[in-house]
């Protein structure tokens, strides 16, 4: 008999581990829930939220209990999640930072526009928090919108130092509503991250327990005929890959958080029928995409990475890669709605409920099927694709052919994607043709113009790449500790050319600098922090480099980033 655990993992085992709740010992309870018209609720009421301009965090661990075993974790102000930081657009923001571990430490503010020796990256930035010392970061507040902050040292951010950041504008907010919440998922486990990261060095899909199986062999026989279904094993034998690689670390040892609860507790949000309400999405995992939706509701989305963006109606569905955020407008009447997070790899999900009576649950949905990893994902075209606008980045983006840049090819690097595509309006893998409207790039347009419009004076070419079976990431061939840094002249406007050699989707993160997603519209080109680049597809967007100093630039999956990065000099 199936069961679905704590996790949201289905399983077979007769059994269920029961979830206790985050042990907090000394959490705040400065909440500031009202402001005048709106109704600002705490996520999680174990959870402080902070008003700026001026705060005080500490860093230190504390115990917490998510799956039935007492752990301990990094933990802000005592608490997993860390407290939300509200600020104002425009002010002098001060965050006095003390960190009482045995071990070096810090904090970046994903996504916010800052002085390099602000931006919190040891090594870069700066030198990191030592033991017992205290950091002051100083910044003015330069944007408004929904962003977060988290450990740039080591694994910290996987055990659980990560926390919203909601900056409110100095001005009217374009967007209409009543009632907010922050709506923050994560995924924890309870090996150390050292421990996993071994693992995966050792044994690449050690969390994948889902490959195939002689049944879904039985499957494609019947429906592709034993030829066609003989040949495509040999194919992904040959190549010694897996068309389930969608997730290196699953819900074999995550379990999904929505504001910090488990799925068995389930975060709850109050409203009144008929009231706008805005949630704020934020990924903070350390691996997992997140599908995100609410059966029985379509949602508005109006602002991407913070940035507001002209609405997209009617959307029922929106893939989260880690680090990014989306603000949606949802509008229930009477009832409870299930905020629905089901990992990629369908392997768990987070939750939360929305609902007009306290108490009041909805159902969970099923999940979805298993994702299949197809020809295209692969970098090799494929007639799965067809009827894809591969055009509308503006300038020619047609089939890749040889890469313009040397990628060298040997035990660094297991594949390469030789008909790369620009797939803006392909919703993912899993998400293709699933009957829901789902959120893609090629529906974002910034709100307002865009300010540089000088047109690219270069172009950075950079292949993301790897070896899966080695578990090695790396960019252009190169892992970090190899590579020159991308040296840009200040003021320059360049277009950066990302082209995924490997089969997982990337999250790329450009500290310091927005990039400008090229969808279509130069006129309005929305403005990210972070860039999916799905498996075997390419993508581009432009930078202008206007901020001088030493920048991270990296894949925001926490166990690729040794490898998977560079640093940007802008000078």
């Amino acid at each position: 008999m199936k069961f679905q655990t704590d996790r949201g993992i289905p399983t077979d085992m007769g059994r269920r581990r029961f979830v206790q709740g985050l042990t907090t010992g000394g959490m705040l309870a400065s909440l500031g829930l009202l402001s005048p018209g709106l109704l600002r609720a705490a996520p999680n009421p174990d959870v402080a939220v902070l008003d700026g301009p001026s705060f005080d965090l500490t860093i230190d661990e504390v115990a917490v209990n998510f799956t039935g075993q007492p752990r301990m974790a990094t933990a802000i102000n005592g608490s997993v999640p860390a407290p939300v930081l509200r600020m104002r657009e425009g002010d002098d923001i001060t965050i006095r930072v003390t960190n009482r571990m045995s071990v070096t430490s810090s904090l970046h503010w994903h996504g916010l526009i800052l002085p390099s020796n602000m931006d919190g990256v040891p090594g870069l930035s700066f030198a990191g928090i030592k033991p017992g010392g205290t950091y002051t970061y100083h910044f003015k507040a330069a944007q408004s919108g929904t962003y977060w902050y988290h450990s740039h040292s080591g694994f910290q951010e996987q055990t659980g130092m990560y926390g919203a950041i909601v900056i409110e504008p100095r001005n009217a907010d374009p967007v209409r509503y009543d009632r907010e919440y922050v709506v923050l998922f994560s995924d924890w486990s309870d090996e150390r991250p050292e421990q996993i990261f071994a693992k995966l060095k050792k044994l690449s899909h050690y969390y994948n327990t889902r490959e195939r199986t002689l049944g879904d062999f039985s499957a494609e026989v019947s429906r592709k005929g034993l030829g066609q279904a003989m040949q495509d094993r040999k194919m992904w034998n040959e190549m010694r890959m897996s068309d389930r690689d969608l997730s290196d670390v699953t819900g074999w040892t995550y379990t999904f958080l929505a504001n910090g609860k488990t799925p068995n507790e389930g975060w709850e949000g109050m409203f009144r029928p008929g009231e706008r309400v805005r949630l704020r999405l934020i990924n903070g995992s350390a691996m997992t995409f997140f599908d995100v939706r609410i059966p029985g509701l379509k949602m508005e989305v109006v602002a991407a990475d913070g940035q507001n963006i002209r609405p997209v109606r009617g959307i029922d569905e929106i893939r989260m890669g880690v680090a990014e955020t989306y603000d949606v407008i949802v509008q229930p009447q009477a009832g409870a709605y299930t905020v629905f997070a089901q990992a990629i790899d369908r392997s768990g999900y987070a939750r939360g409920t929305l609902t007009s009576q306290p108490g009041q649950k909805a159902a969970i949905p099923a999940f979805d099927p298993m994702p299949i990893l197809t020809h295209a994902d692969m970098g090799m075209g494929g007639t799965d694709m067809a009827g894809m606008d591969h055009s509308a980045m503006g300038h020619d983006m047609s089939q890749m052919g040889q890469p313009r840049v040397p990628v060298k090819t040997g035990p660094q690097v297991d594949m390469m994607a030789m008909a790369a595509q620009v797939r803006l309006d392909d919703p993912g893998v899993g998400l293709r043709n699933n009957g829901r409207r789902v959120l893609t790039y090629a529906d974002i347009r910034n709100l307002t113009p865009t300010i540089d419009q000088r047109p690219p004076g270069r172009e950075i070419e950079l292949h993301l790449t790897g070896n899966m079976n080695r578990y090695m990431w790396s960019i252009n061939s190169v892992k970090f500790a190899d590579a020159k840094p991308i040296v840009l002249k200040f003021g320059e406007r360049v277009r950066f050319t990302l082209i995924n050699d490997t089969m997982m989707n990337h999250p790329i993160h450009q500290h310091g600098m927005w990039s400008e997603l090229e969808t279509g519209d130069p006129n309005y080109l929305p403005r990210k922090h972070t860039v999916i680049v799905q498996p075997g597809a390419k993508i581009s967007y432009l930078l202008s480099a206007d901020a001088r100093g030493q920048w991270a630039y990296h894949c925001h999956l926490l166990y690729h980033m040794e490898g998977m990065m560079r640093r940007v000099v802008v000078a």
